[in-house]
């Protein structure tokens, strides 16, 4: 056989191969696309859609410039749609399960939620084998930025504006938890998921990986997911999950407000991070020492130790013992005594022993 066939035959065997790892590729696509639509419309999403090309024009064709934050869920883009709204635009990774998993669970669970520490979700896009999700923009970005992230983006945040911050997101996880229709476990509450409006207002975000509560599914979770310095002991060890692991990071959450420091980045000791420390000052009845020195002496001190208190029932090893956070709010309130509730839950554990 000459050189010549045999090159032919090869070329031909070679194209032979592209042309089916094309095919299965474009089948696998189409595939993907069309379960991606027929899930969207089994779920009962309450929102809008938009075009690939509105989403580009108002990204400036998702430019680097536009770039807002990056993350392992993917990027989220500075968007300004044609009628003047400015927009964030989440673009997750369409080629991954976990990147198709938290979109649906993410449009499907905010889409049906109104509250004003929530973030507002406008819409998404399935266009052009893209997984966009469209919400409304926060001009101070995260809580975590404003706290700890690099200097020159840190906020001067007042203690009263904390407090203010605190009870907001207190109020978001009690209507999750106990005032929305659906009942919600968020699974990652932490400060870079707590955003912050031009007012300063907090909107909790990222649902993708939250579960919704029912009563028979609130044992052992499959998967353990969230982030570790703010997971409840239960649920990263035992994978038990219950609304009462949101309230264990709260506390974190409300702590790192107090401090102005990341409860997995300050150590101020061998294997003593951020919580184990605030229990070493209340041994030491120096609770105060605790505050960030930012705020000097411009803030309340009985808000400071009421918040610092409530944040350590919110992260009691026991899980039953943490309060609701309809609770949470009373107390932040002055509604309730942290005394009251602390006995009030001794002698309902006295009671059922």
């Amino acid at each position: 056989m000459s050189a010549g066939v045999v090159a032919g035959v090869v070329i031909s065997i070679v194209g032979f191969i592209f042309l089916v790892l094309g095919f299965l590729w474009w089948r696998g696509c189409l595939c993907n696309k069309s379960t991606m639509n027929k899930d969207l419309i089994g779920l009962d999403v309450q929102t809008g859609s938009f075009t690939l090309r509105q989403i580009k024009d108002a990204t400036n064709n998702f430019d680097d410039g536009n770039k807002i934050g990056q993350g392992g869920f993917g990027s989220v883009y500075k968007g300004l749609l044609s009628d003047g709204t400015l927009v964030a635009v989440k673009k997750l990774s369409s080629k991954s399960k976990q990147g198709n998993r938290e979109f649906l669970n993410e449009i499907g669970m905010i889409s049906a939620l109104h509250h004003p520490h929530l973030v507002k979700i406008y819409g998404c896009c399935t266009e052009g084998n893209q997984l966009l999700l469209v919400y409304e923009y926060m001009e101070n970005n995260s809580l975590a930025r404003a706290l700890f992230g690099p200097e020159e983006c840190h906020l001067k945040l007042d203690w009263p504006t904390r407090y203010k911050i605190c009870i907001g997101i207190a109020r978001g996880l009690a209507y999750l938890h106990e005032e929305s229709t659906l009942k919600i476990v968020h699974r990652d509450i932490k400060a870079t998921n707590i955003l912050l409006d031009k007012d300063l207002n907090p909107k909790i975000s990222d649902f993708g990986l939250a579960k919704l509560d029912e009563e028979e599914n609130t044992h052992i979770s499959t998967r353990v997911a969230g982030t570790f310095g703010y997971m409840a002991p239960e649920y990263a060890m035992r994978g038990h999950l219950t609304d009462k692991a949101d309230i264990y990071s709260f506390g974190i959450v409300a702590l790192e407000i107090v401090s102005g420091k990341s409860n997995s980045g300050f150590r101020p000791e061998e294997d003593v991070y951020l919580l184990d420390w605030v229990h070493i000052l209340k041994e030491k009845g120096a609770l105060i020492d605790i505050v960030d020195p930012m705020l000097g002496s411009e803030f309340n001190e009985e808000q400071v130790v009421g918040m610092i208190n409530v944040a350590l029932l919110c992260t009691n090893p026991s899980a039953s013992l943490r309060p609701a956070m309809s609770s949470v709010v009373s107390m932040l309130e002055g509604q309730v005594s942290i005394q009251e509730f602390a006995s009030d839950e001794l002698q309902g554990c006295d009671q059922t022993l």
